[in-house]
């Protein structure tokens, strides 16, 4: 299985990368979460803390790879995003995800979202229920109950 590391990495070997492999992985630091991209199992995990140096920078790859799949004929998705923490930056950077994942009219794939929040996050919980008056896909605020 190839990973990824957020050091840069070209688009044409990602490309090449997701055809041949059939999953997109970012493996997680301090300031970035875990991405997963698996088609055949058709889902995106996105996992960690948010607070990169250059948001764009690592969610380019998460956007190219979410076209990737798109364009290998993906009618569907399941997003899971936990994530403990996100900056600013960050959020502009999902709110560009969930905008790419929104039906048009040269895509209709059908698109959930799992938005996991800790149960008691109210700010984690209003950031969820914000991205899914945006958006018009299936939003789950799922909590996670902490012992």
């Amino acid at each position: 299985m190839q990973t990824f590391s957020t050091s840069s990495v070209s688009t044409t070997l990602m490309k090449h990368e997701i055809v041949k492999t059939n999953k997109f992985i970012i493996n997680p630091t301090k300031v970035t979460p875990a991405v997963n991209l698996i088609p055949k199992k058709q889902y995106l995990i996105i996992k960690g803390r948010s607070c990169p140096d250059n948001p764009m920078g690592f969610y380019d790859k998460v956007y190219e790879s979410v076209d990737e799949y798109k364009s290998m004929g993906g009618d569907k998705l399941t997003v899971y995003l936990n994530l403990e923490y996100f900056n600013t930056s960050s959020a502009k950077c999902l709110f560009n995800l969930f905008k790419k994942l929104e039906p048009t009219s040269g895509n209709s794939m059908n698109v959930t979202v799992n938005w996991y929040y800790e149960e008691g996050d109210d700010d984690m919980l209003e950031s969820g229920e914000d991205y899914s008056a945006f958006f018009d896909f299936k939003f789950n605020l799922v909590p996670i109950h902490l012992s």
